[in-house]
């Protein structure tokens, strides 16, 4: 039979080869599932590959899809790499959404540009309150964030559908389930006229080097990870292993809010019930496939940001069904995982005589 057995030691070039690797198999498996479909996967691929970066305005939207995921991404990197599994940036991304909608409603036509950052405070707070809830449930129940976070993504759906069904549902919007369209003052300013790149992608490419720096450079970065991953030996070095709990989903939490923050006074310009587009599960791809590293993580929310046009095209050129997104993702995900297993152990074939000599051992 086959055994995982331990490497001695790990190539340090697989390690930040491994992502690459995870891309060209699941662009093989790509191939295989278009040809099993019936479509011509040069056209498959080119829809995910060169489509999204073809034109100035498709280089727009492929960076706009990508800042949210970005922002995401980084707080859940803080988490991650502190041993604090944040699985419902979902739920926090739609609470910053509803709460940042909830100010921009307020505006109207005598409002003045000071609401933009209102409306990002919003999201930023309502993102970290939903995580703090995580936070406060695992502090004092030491109840699983994996479990809480998760089933707070739903709660935050609910909440979301009840606003827009109910209380703040347009009532010229002829019962469509969506809030009336916020005033154009609210809008978050673009960067390029002609696309919808707006400051959002300078905060999240801020934020890449803020937390370069924050876990790289700094004490406190370095007692962050510590606290999460050695809670002993954080307490015998001084470290503080609850503190790392409650700043990591803070700031995981805050960054979340602030993506849906700009979603809804960016692109969406309301609130529907179609806000939760998965990007806080695609963010744990994209983190990984980073290597909870700013820089590699601003390239794979790039290529994540791929996937999700290419789904989009596929589905209205090739006739595919929008799932592929999905797919793609989940493909990328599981062999990013095969890749760090064979990195980490190698295959080796333990004969039934030798193992049972073992056993008797």
């Amino acid at each position: 039979m086959f055994k995982l057995e331990p490497r001695p030691q790990v190539s340090r070039f697989w390690t930040y080869g491994a992502p690459i690797l995870a891309l060209l198999i699941t662009v093989a498996i790509g191939v295989c599932l278009f040809a099993a479909l019936g479509k011509d996967p040069v056209k498959g691929l080119q829809a995910f590959f060169w489509e999204p970066i073809k034109t100035s305005y498709a280089l727009g939207e492929l960076v706009m899809k990508a800042t949210p995921l970005l922002l995401i991404a980084l707080g859940l990197a803080v988490c991650f790499r502190s041993n604090i599994w944040n699985i419902g940036a979902e739920g926090q991304f739609v609470i910053g959404a509803v709460t940042a909608g909830g100010v921009a409603l307020l505006a109207d036509k005598t409002t003045g540009p000071w609401i933009v950052p209102a409306i990002l405070l919003a999201g930023v707070l309502g993102g970290m309150v939903w995580a703090g809830i995580v936070a406060l449930l695992r502090d004092r129940f030491n109840a699983n964030e994996i479990l809480v976070s998760l089933m707070l993504v739903y709660v935050g759906t609910l909440v979301l559908g009840y606003l827009v069904y109910g209380p703040w549902k347009d009532p010229m919007g002829y019962n469509f389930p969506q809030s009336k369209a916020f005033e154009r003052v609210t809008q978050i300013p673009k960067l390029i006229e002609g696309t919808r790149v707006h400051i959002g992608t300078l905060l999240a490419l801020a934020g890449a080097a803020g937390l370069w720096v924050f876990l790289f450079r700094t004490k406190a970065g370095f007692a962050q990870q510590v606290g999460g991953m050695a809670p002993a030996a954080a307490r015998y070095a001084g470290f503080s292993s609850r503190r790392a709990l409650w700043t990591a989903l803070l700031i995981s939490g805050g960054a979340a809010g602030l993506a849906g923050a700009l979603e809804v006074a960016g692109p969406i310009g309301q609130l529907t019930p179609y806000v939760p587009a998965g990007y806080g599960f695609a963010a744990i791809i994209v983190a990984f496939v980073g290597r909870l590293h700013p820089v590699g993580m601003i390239f794979s929310a790039i290529l994540m940001s791929m996937f999700y046009i290419g789904g989009e095209l596929a589905q209205s050129r090739l006739g595919l069904p929008k799932s592929l997104t999905g797919v793609f993702q989940g493909l990328l995900l599981f062999a990013l995982l095969a890749c760090d297993t064979l990195i980490a152990y190698r295959v080796r074939w333990v004969g039934a005589k030798s193992g049972a000599v073992k056993g008797a051992q």
